[in-house]
């Protein structure tokens, strides 16, 4: 079975945005501003990329996909972040309609003679367990046979928490809720195209059956000023306490995220 996850990181597309803009010009200022992407960056280097470069079993693609008005400074910083990862694909892509171009990204790094593709959504601010590949191919083993009945099922590991990085180091309140980026995934059979970013994440069950692995810290949501599910009014404001040293101690054995690197990443100027 093929592992896929999927980052867009400051893709300028059309759609994909729960907060709309005029124009592309109005998007890509509020996407390239340097504020948004200094933050974007930092989050991705000590958030994202410490679990998957710990994952303990590599076997997976991550699929980055940015657009190619992505400033030539932050391009350039992607790929040194990047550089040491052997399973990162990163493509540039023209303004296009955001599902379908996010489709044939998807697309094109999948091996079609595998029986089985799980694939995963991720932003740049999320992050999964070190184990999450193996236990999500553990996870796929358990239901093969509901795989191979079904064009495509949810695997779905709900626990984990909501964080914010800062110079103090993290704050964090831990969740447990139904179909959560970035731990789920959806397995698809070998026929079908679709990607995971066909389906709402939250409206997943209304589209195939699912299955939900509890009780395992599997997951990271980011929470920053700069999530795009934040920008509407009236958003529930979420409680997050500092982290005391035995839970840095806990993320730092469960996702590879060092607290003091990431009060030195976010004191830098």
């Amino acid at each position: 079975m093929q592992v896929i996850g999927l980052c867009r990181f400051s893709y300028l597309g059309l759609g994909g945005f729960q907060v709309n803009h005029d124009t592309l010009e109005e998007r890509a200022a509020f996407l390239y501003a340097p504020e948004r992407l200094e933050e974007r960056f930092r989050t991705f280097q000590t958030m994202m990329l410490p679990p998957l470069k710990a994952q303990t079993d590599p076997d997976f693609t991550f699929l980055i996909v940015t657009g190619d008005s992505l400033p030539t400074a932050a391009y350039d910083r992607l790929m040194d972040l990047v550089a040491d990862m052997p399973q990162v694909v990163i493509q540039k892509h023209p303004p296009r309609q955001h599902r379908k171009i996010m489709r044939e990204a998807i697309n094109s790094v999948r091996l079609f003679d595998h029986d089985l593709c799980a694939q995963f959504r991720m932003d740049d601010d999320d992050a999964v367990a070190c184990c999450y590949v193996e236990k999500l191919r553990e996870a796929v083993e358990d239901v093969r046979e509901m795989a191979q009945k079904h064009r495509h099922i949810a695997i779905d590991f709900n626990t984990g928490f909501i964080a914010r990085p800062g110079r103090d180091g993290l704050q964090t309140t831990p969740v447990n809720n139904a179909y959560t980026t970035a731990a789920l995934a959806i397995v698809f059979r070998r026929e079908v195209s679709q990607t995971v970013m066909n389906f709402s994440h939250f409206k997943i069950g209304r589209s195939m059956p699912t299955v939900t692995f509890t009780g395992k810290d599997m997951l990271i949501r980011g929470h920053n000023d700069y999530n795009d599910s934040r920008q509407k009014s009236g958003i529930k404001p979420v409680e997050l306490a500092p982290q005391s040293p035995e839970e840095e101690t806990h993320f730092k054995e469960i996702y590879n995220i060092d607290a003091d690197e990431v009060r030195r990443v976010f004191s830098a100027a």
